[in-house]
């Protein structure tokens, strides 16, 4: 009867340390994770990192092919006039 509860208190003593372990585990990764400061990491300040400079090709405003483009037609606004004659149908979503 003894030798059951040497075995207990064995088994008891291994599931403690487990635990202390898995708790002391999940400190680690959440000091780790969310807990710690993180230093801001500032870039170097070089020439790579400064914005390019922005030049204007005014040569291509003089090339021939510009000359036949034409321009869209002006589309106008669609007015519908009913019998009554407002602008608009009484309800717009209805078939024609």
């Amino acid at each position: 009867m003894a030798f059951t509860f040497i075995q207990q208190k064995k088994k008891q003593k291994y599931l403690v340390l487990i635990f202390i372990a898995v708790v002391g585990a999940i400190l680690v990764v959440v000091w780790q994770g969310f807990l710690k400061e993180e230093k801001p990491v500032s870039p170097p300040i070089t020439e790579a990192l400064a914005p390019p400079k922005i030049e204007i090709n005014w040569q291509i405003l003089k090339d021939p092919r510009l000359g036949k483009l034409q321009p869209f037609e002006e589309i106008k606004p669609f007015e519908e006039i009913t019998p009554e004659g407002e602008i608009g149908r009484e309800n717009p979503f209805t078939p024609y």
